[in-house]
């Protein structure tokens, strides 16, 4: 249905319009100031003469044709709009919640330039190439952050991942068991899906280091799989591991962490806990590699999971008219660039016998 309504898509952008203004006034000014120069060193008949080639009227014309021409410029970036189409749109897919792993560990830059930052650059791939679910995403440790509920905004999404760091959660540690009741509770507080009595796929991936301090996660996989919640897992890093290297406030490494006895701690990757963790979640695993392949075989084995319709919304669309603006700001300004301020009619000077 098409609604014939007039709206303006960027109205802050009107704001631009101090500054033509401001512009204009000081071109003037200074405009004005330069004549009253001349005209005190040379004196008013004298500097008449000299500038009698310029004719002011066209060269002020010119300016305000400029400034007429920025104004279409800032009306077109304010995006005007006309009409309205609503249509409605219908998501299918699945529930799925990420939990990354922000622990100390994943500081370590066995792989460049850390396992975090790899991390943080495949999960905004990974959002990409899975449009229609609805995604949620928990930052674990020792304990665990729900930092977006399920959504089906990828660039909110986006925005969490890229404030993912060792300061996401509240204490450090690396706690699974934690992490996958969270996720759980996660998807009773914010699945909703368009019937209640509709099943809902829904699915957990947790990209990981795989150093687990403490005990119950695979336990509390296996129960998770037997209500339907497959686990897939992601490892990053190396096996022949690295230290956690420690940074000044200028974020250059100073050292590596130590333990009590003074000697480095050395981090590696355990990718066979989160292998086993997969299993016990009847999903898969897979390692994180540079210009790997891995995230294709992720998102192809989740595409094959059931899907499931959810609540549809109704997006309104609008028809941009910014062109006709923008246009012809452009013509205007290009004929300004035409407009000489020559002064073809010249008087004759008389010099000093004028009278």
């Amino acid at each position: 249905m098409m609604e014939n309504i007039f709206r303006w898509g960027n109205p802050d952008a009107f704001g631009y319009l101090i500054f033509i203004v401001l512009l204009l006034g000081l071109a003037f000014f200074y405009e004005n100031l330069k004549r009253k120069k001349l005209d005190s060193k040379f004196g008013a008949k004298v500097n008449l003469f000299l500038s009698q080639s310029l004719s002011l009227t066209k060269r002020r014309f010119v300016l305000v044709l400029q400034a007429i021409a920025l104004m279409f410029f800032v009306i077109a970036l304010a995006r005007p709009q006309s009409g309205a189409s609503q249509q409605e749109i219908k998501n299918e897919g699945v529930e799925l919640m990420i939990l990354a792993d922000v622990s100390e560990s994943m500081l370590a830059e066995d792989v460049r330039p850390s396992r975090l930052a790899q991390m943080k650059i495949e999960l905004s791939r990974l959002i990409e190439m899975m449009p229609g679910n609805k995604t949620g995403l928990i930052a674990f440790a020792g304990s665990a952050a729900l930092l977006s509920p399920l959504t089906s905004d990828p660039t909110a999404l986006r925005m969490y991942i890229d404030t993912l760091d060792v300061n996401s959660v509240s204490s450090q540690g690396t706690n699974f068991q934690t992490a996958l009741t969270y996720a759980e509770e996660a998807f009773e507080r914010g699945g909703v899906t368009q019937e209640a009595q509709a099943k809902t796929t829904r699915v957990i991936i947790v990209v990981s280091d795989g150093e687990d301090q403490e005990e119950g996660a695979l336990e509390a996989a296996k129960k998770m799989a037997a209500k339907g919640i497959y686990i897939f897992t992601i490892a990053y890093g190396t096996e022949k591991g690295s230290g956690i290297p420690v940074k000044d406030r200028f974020g250059q490494m100073t050292t590596f962490k130590k333990d009590a006895a003074g000697a480095t701690i050395l981090t590696q990757v355990k990718g066979e806990f989160l292998k086993k963790l997969a299993e016990a979640g009847q999903g898969e695993f897979y390692f994180g590699v540079f210009n790997g392949d891995h995230l294709k075989l992720l998102t192809d084995k989740i595409s094959l999971l059931e899907k499931t319709q959810f609540k549809s919304e109704v997006s309104t669309q609008y028809d941009e008219q910014f062109t006709y603006p923008l246009l012809l700001g452009f013509l205007l300004l290009f004929v300004s660039f035409f407009i000489s301020d020559y002064n073809a009619d010249r008087a004759d000077w008389k010099g000093r016998y004028e009278q």
